[in-house]
């Protein structure tokens, strides 16, 4: 039982000096990778950089203690940053000691929720956040965030969690612009965008194996941020405006506990519980996709447990909400990594460079770190989605544009809670007003197709009609008025079959509604029949009376309904 909740007692005996050197290896890919990723992202969401390296470290433990997957990578990811930031933004001042232990108890109360959700077996509560929703939302944030580091590559400031009020502080204070800053972070945007889309080409051009240069690539930010460090020291780029990471405490920090204020906890569990939800449906996803390339399977509330664990432990070692990364989890995986132990060696490497690489940190622009956010960032941006819901379903499209115009004009968490809202109510039509059909025989058959899609045999002393979903409260209404409307101007009908074989539910106020339909027919002289009824609703069906009083029979197929109540031969 505790292995359940505790995987690494499982693979702990299984590891082998082959797997520690695979892990080993992508340990430190991932590392050089990572260091980039954690400070920019600790930008992203208000915090100093060395927080963004303390995210990178006791959670990446905790998760190879208590995560599954063998690939997933946890730690600092753009979505999650940017959705702290707006979270404890409301309620403390960028820059203060108040700010900080926000995101501390941010942390702390997403990794308690996401925790309670894994031993409660609360996993399904992701599958409210559809996948339209969670693209336009996506999408959405990934705009919001390279707009919100527009400020950083220009030299000025900026402010806001919404695009409305990033454009207007932009403009506003447009008049800050540095050219010296302008020309680094247009120099590191070039180079990190060349990174990505040009040298893997020219690496495989030269020989390199296409794993090697792809590795080389997921890496090569490091050296954009060793150039741009140089590039300060040489031409003194503080000195002429621009703005420096600055000096990055050195060492690790001690390990407590945030003071949980009952009023701050009150303000940010709301925003922790979408974090938690949101960096839960990103994580699983990752997780399960690399999964499948290993055939490996992935149990969604032993994941809540790992990523509970991680975010726990981020709030020990002060840093702030975490989740599993797409980018990192894909060279994690690509390099090799055999167990959750990759990511424990990662985290080692982590505090090595924050004990040991901080003080040339210093020289940073932060210029270099707002590219190396919009580059990262861009790559979520996906408007195909909008073209390809619209083709399909215009009420998924309805559930992404409300989700991305709702992200994108009032914020991260009104934009989700926007799109969630929209999915429910999109839900609720659809089921509301269900696809029925009348359905005759296929001739030579005992197949029933819709009488308007096929060229079928009927009686005309009989309505069949097929239900394709459950009834429940909102649709069983829309039954009686769909019976009622078939039947009318018909005096020939002697038999209604209801066909049942997509009904899997039945609840009160629908059978209430059969209840009425039945009485209704049985006063016309109308039998009410039922044809195909699924064994667990047929079970709730004899708890109840309505059996005892139906106007007509229960038939095990449609084919022998309509044979016993059809006055003519068949085809």
């Amino acid at each position: 039982m505790l292995e359940k909740y505790v995987p690494i007692l499982n693979w702990g005996r299984q590891y082998s000096q082959d797997k520690f050197g695979r892990d080993f290896l992508a340990a430190v890919i991932v590392t050089i990778m990572l260091i980039p990723q954690s400070l920019a992202y600790a930008l992203l969401a208000g915090l100093p950089p060395e927080v963004g390296l303390y995210a990178s470290i006791l959670p990446l433990v905790a998760y190879g203690i208590f995560g599954s997957s063998t690939s997933l990578a946890v730690g600092p990811v753009a979505v999650v940053s940017l959705m702290t930031a707006a979270a404890i933004g409301r309620i403390a001042q960028e820059g203060t000691a108040d700010y900080a232990s926000a995101a501390i108890v941010l942390a702390l109360l997403s990794g308690g929720i996401l925790t309670l959700m894994g031993i409660f077996r609360l996993g399904f509560i992701a599958n409210f956040l559809s996948h339209p929703v969670i693209s336009g939302f996506i999408t959405a944030s990934g705009l919001i965030i390279a707009t919100s580091q527009v400020g950083g590559l220009l030299g000025i400031s900026s402010a806001g969690h919404a695009m409305p009020e990033l454009l207007a502080s932009l403009a506003e204070h447009l008049g800050q612009f540095n050219p010296y800053t302008f020309a680094v972070g247009a120099s590191s945007l070039a180079a990190l965008i060349w990174v990505r889309l040009g040298m893997k080409r020219i690496l495989e051009s030269w020989g390199l194996p296409s794993p090697v240069a792809t590795l080389a690539v997921r890496a090569a930010p490091v050296v954009v941020v060793l150039l741009a460090i140089s590039a300060s020291a040489v031409f003194d780029l503080g000195a002429r405006g621009v703005a420096l990471v600055g000096d990055v405490p050195q060492g690790i920090p001690l390990l407590s506990l945030p003071n949980l204020d009952l009023d701050i906890v009150g303000a940010l569990i709301v925003p922790a519980l979408i974090i938690s939800i949101v960096g839960f449906v990103e994580s699983i996803s990752v997780a399960q996709t690399l999964a499948a390339k290993k055939r490996e399977r992935i149990d969604p509330d032993r994941e809540l447990v790992g990523l509970g664990a991680a975010n726990i432990a981020s709030a020990i070692g002060s840093g702030f909400p975490v989740t599993g990364g797409f980018a990192r989890s894909v060279v994690n995986h690509d390099a090799g990594a055999a167990t959750p132990a990759a990511g424990m060696f990662t985290a080692v490497g982590i505090a090595i460079a924050t004990l040991l690489l901080t003080p040339f940190l210093a020289l940073l622009p932060k210029a270099t770190l707002a590219a190396t956010i919009v580059v990262a960032v861009l790559a979520l941006v996906d408007f195909s989605i909008l073209k390809k819901s619209w083709a399909y379903s215009k009420a998924d499209f309805l559930a992404v544009a409300t989700t991305l115009a709702g992200t994108l004009i009032f914020g991260v968490e009104t934009g989700i809670s926007l799109g969630v809202a929209a999915s429910v109510v999109v839900f609720f039509y659809r089921s509301s007003r269900p696809h029925m059909a009348i359905v005759g025989r296929v001739p030579g058959t005992e197949h029933f197709r819709n009488i308007d899609r096929h060229d079928v045999w009927t009686d005309a002393h009989i309505l069949a009609l097929r239900v394709d979903e459950s009834l429940y409260f909102a649709n069983a209404r829309y039954l009686e008025e769909r019976i009622a409307n078939e039947i009318s101007g018909k005096p020939e009908v002697t038999e209604v079959i209801l066909m049942c074989p997509a009904i899997n539910a039945i609840d009160m106020s629908a059978l209430e509604s059969l209840e009425a339909i039945n009485i209704r027919l049985k006063e016309q002289g109308i039998g009410l029949n039922l044809s195909e009824v699924k064994g667990p609703v047929m079970d709730r069906l004899k708890r109840t009376d309505f059996l005892d009083h139906l106007n007509g029979r229960v038939f095990l197929s449609h084919h022998d309904a309509v044979a016993a109540l059809s006055a003519n031969p068949a085809p």
